[in-house]
């Protein structure tokens, strides 16, 4: 079964609610990449009247994450997921429709193709990159994933 938008979004609704009440949804996913997107508004903003910075993280976050547990359903192995570390930069005030990028659906496929061979556990570092409607970016985040499959 195939990850899409679709069953991603319906996925966070009920297991991740914070970041589906905060309008962040999954907007494309494929083998490489994935794209999420998030409107600044009332129920995700900080004092300044900007976007929270942890709304920016789950988003940013959800780029990584869905690529990773697409990347382990399709190895039809059982492998576990886990964020080691991760850090942020924040460039610009995010406001208006915010969109973030991951591209690192490669590094994945590595660590997990490491993690069977081996039996020991991968870490992999992936990016992820907010910008606004006009292309300019706000921030840029960074996740150290562990992968380890399961015996």
């Amino acid at each position: 079964m195939k990850l899409t938008p679709r069953k991603v979004n319906l996925f966070n609704m009920f297991k991740l609610p914070a970041a589906y009440f905060t309008g962040i949804r999954v907007k494309s996913i494929n083998e490489k990449s994935c794209v999420v997107s998030v409107k600044h508004q009332w129920i995700n903003q900080n004092p300044f009247k900007s976007m929270f910075w942890a709304v920016q993280g789950m988003a940013a976050e959800l780029t990584t994450g869905a690529l990773v547990m697409g990347k382990i359903k399709s190895s039809g192995r059982q492998i576990s997921m886990l964020v080691l570390n991760n850090n942020a930069t924040f460039t610009k005030k995010a406001t208006g429709r915010i969109y973030f990028t991951c591209n690192d659906g490669e590094k994945v496929d590595d660590a997990i193709a490491k993690s069977i061979a081996t039996g020991e556990g991968q870490t992999v570092w992936m990016q992820s990159v907010g910008k606004n409607s006009d292309g300019v970016e706000v921030s840029t985040f960074n996740f150290e994933w562990t992968l380890k499959v399961k015996n």
